[in-house]
């Protein structure tokens, strides 16, 4: 079982990376929450989960333990192939998810493009305990959070990059915790 990777970026692009270990070059897929995470070039270390496949055997790679952990529980999920645990791992990030999971919000997870209702039901009911093992609170989340969820939200939806949304909306976080959806939103826009 390959555990991680360790050599030199050579590409990047939100859906994949190739590293560069001892001049094999590796694709590995990767989420956008990674690619925020990963150097654009030079040195990097990835975690791996394979997938093997009849017609393929494919690399998925995570800057953290908690991104590859999660991956494997939706991963786990009967209808949720890697692709799709890929892209809620691009949606939200892994203590979100997890967050998502332990609270029943099974609408949160409906609005990520290809998880329908039976789909997130299913994760909701298979995972929740899981999620709280791994860290997850269950109990409604804070207000501040919730609204830097939908900022964030919104401010994907008008193309802009997770990494840039989520450095601003933490700046403005810290500067204001009780800020309202609707102020985080104008705020970063005059920002980014």
């Amino acid at each position: 079982m390959l555990y991680h990777l360790r050599g030199s970026v050579t590409r990047k692009t939100p859906t994949y990376v190739v590293v560069d270990c001892g001049g094999v070059g590796y694709l590995v897929h990767i989420s956008l929450t990674t690619f925020g995470e990963l150097p654009d070039s030079g040195p990097v270390e990835l975690l791996l989960h394979p997938v093997y496949r009849e017609d393929a055997q494919l690399l998925y790679g995570f800057v953290t333990e908690l991104e590859r952990d999660v991956f494997v529980l939706l991963n786990s999920v009967s209808g949720v192939g890697a692709s799709t645990a890929r892209v809620i791992l691009s949606t939200l990030r892994p203590d979100e998810a997890l967050s998502v999971i332990a609270n029943g919000d099974s609408g949160s997870l409906q609005r990520i493009k290809g998880i329908g209702a039976k789909t997130a039901q299913r994760i909701v009911v298979d995972l929740r305990d899981k999620a709280v093992k791994l860290g997850a609170s269950s109990g409604s989340p804070s207000g501040s959070h919730s609204a830097r969820h939908e900022a964030i939200e919104a401010l994907l939806v008008l193309g802009f990059a997770r990494p840039a949304v989520e450095k601003v909306l933490s700046a403005l976080a810290a500067e204001d915790a009780d800020a309202s959806v609707e102020d985080l939103i104008k705020r970063a826009l005059a920002r980014l």
